[in-house]
């Protein structure tokens, strides 16, 4: 209960940095009405288990969802109490314009993932390493920058999947070596993700809002470097220089592999393009990118059914098929789709709305005052990194995002990078951490993690002072 009742103290703080949406009238008044105060508490509650997930087993997006519901039935109800029936609806129409170009951007980019995985990209790549017997220091270093380098591609969730399980697969029966590898992943996925807009959810909304161009993330590329070699550097000693007997067999890459990562390539590029040049929302170009790639399925499909219409009464992967059942029809797009990260999704959808209702309530002012007027922006957005390592950082950012304070172009590119790379101080702090503790459940726990945080923190620091020294330029920039 007593952490409970810590991780319950920052959320409070959150809600406060709420703001309403644009073209949206926002009564302060109602900040200490009982309607608001109720609000207050079912967010929290909805949070709490979000939170205690693992632990009860119940799915994120469930409790976010119900309260994102209830939570707009008490704005309609207090707002329409007052006669006004009109700021509402312009508020969740905005807060679902922005979730609906999130939802499209993410629903392509996991396709595309999906077929990637399916096409057996990630496992290829996990064999090689696994069979070419280095070192458990190499593998040390080399999962941690190939972590720091897909995941600004792939996604921080994805990349630290992927390279905790060649961590796995080289030295499972040595724990030692597992936890602070696993951990060295979490923190080079999360800080290479900082400096791409596909990185991370925070860095794409930020992308999305016109914060921070696409080529402007890569002004805090050293920092985020910074933020994973330090901590890195350190825990290496720890690593014997040993070498683990290579296991396992070569997994070879499926029909397509190379052309399906050639589209997504071209997705990527087309979502800038729509971005930057045609100044259209990027997620209509990564949909168009889903369309590159829903007729290379259809070739894929064509292929693999002529393949395999000589094999008798089998499916494409032997089995026997019964009487009446139908053969599979190879490569299906939609199977694809249809495994995206729905929970997440529909989590993002619950969170966007739990906290835009809490903003018509009025919570920004208090909070916008202390933090970016009385700390300044500075010590403002590195609590939002150290709010991250405790709460989701996505709903942490949708606030400053929907706050939009006043502050310089070089203070947004710090609020990206501290919200980013602050998940990692916990283990609960990050996708990619969550994710780590269950496929190495019991070894990688929340407690390993944090034996190292104090070496993390250090990343943190530094990864903060390198961005105000190299980046003093832009400290004083103000977007147009």
């Amino acid at each position: 209960m007593k952490k409970l009742g810590l991780l319950l103290l920052p959320l409070t703080l959150l809600t406060s940095l709420a703001f309403g949406s644009e073209g949206a009238e926002i009564n302060i008044e109602l900040v200490n009405t009982a309607m608001g105060y109720l609000a207050l508490i079912i967010f929290i509650g909805a949070y709490a288990l979000v939170i205690l997930e693992e632990k009860i087993h119940l799915r994120k997006s469930k409790p976010v969802m119900v309260a994102a519901g209830v939570i707009w039935i008490l704005v309609a109800l207090t707002y329409g109490a007052m006669g006004d029936h009109h700021s509402p609806e312009v508020a969740i129409r905005g807060n679902l314009i922005e979730y609906a170009e999130l939802f499209l951007f993410l629903l392509s980019a996991m396709t595309y993932i999906n077929a990637l995985t399916e096409r057996n990209v990630f496992q290829a790549l996990r064999s090689w390493l696994v069979l070419k017997g280095f070192t458990l220091r190499t593998v040390f270093w080399i999962t941690g920058l190939l972590a720091f380098l897909i995941s600004p591609i792939a996604d921080n969730l994805t990349t630290a999947l992927l390279m905790g399980a060649v961590v796995m697969a080289v030295a499972k029966d040595n724990k030692k070596f597992v936890v602070v590898a696993c951990i060295n992943v979490v923190v080079a996925a999360n800080a290479g993700g900082a400096f791409s807009p596909f990185g991370d959810i925070t860095t794409l909304m930020v992308w999305q809002k016109g914060q921070v161009q696409f080529l402007e993330f890569f002004d805090i590329f050293l920092p985020s470097l910074v933020n994973w070699i330090i901590p890195a550097f350190i825990m290496s000693f720890t690593i014997p220089k040993e070498r683990p007997e290579a296991h396992g067999e070569a997994v070879q890459m499926k029909t397509g592999a190379r052309r399906i990562m050639l589209l997504f390539l071209m997705t990527i590029i087309t979502a800038v393009s729509f971005h930057q040049f045609l100044h259209l929302p990027p997620a209509i170009g990564m949909m168009l990118g889903l369309g590159y790639l829903s007729f290379f399925a259809y070739y894929l499909k064509m292929k693999e059914q002529k393949e395999f219409r000589g094999n008798g009464p089998l499916d494409i992967i032997g089995h026997a098929l019964e009487e009446g059942e139908h053969p599979p029809v190879g490569f299906d797009l939609f199977r694809k789709i249809a495994k995206a990260e729905w929970d997440t999704l529909l989590f993002f959808y619950g969170v966007i709305l739990c906290v835009g209702g809490l903003s018509q309530f009025g919570y920004l002012a208090i909070t916008s005052d202390f933090l970016y007027n009385g700390l300044g922006a500075t010590w403002a957005n590195v609590i939002v990194g150290v709010l991250s390592a405790i709460v989701d950082n996505i709903p942490v950012m949708f606030a400053v995002l929907t706050m939009n304070p006043h502050m310089s172009h070089g203070q947004w590119l710090l609020v990206t990078l501290t919200a980013g790379v602050g998940g990692s101080l916990l283990s609960i702090g990050s996708a990619a951490g969550v994710g780590l503790m269950g496929t190495a459940r019991g070894v990688y726990t929340f407690g390993q993690h944090m034996k190292w945080t104090w070496a993390i923190a250090l990343g943190y620091v530094a990864a903060i002072l390198m961005h105000l020294w190299f980046n003093a330029d832009l400290m004083t920039v103000f977007n147009h």
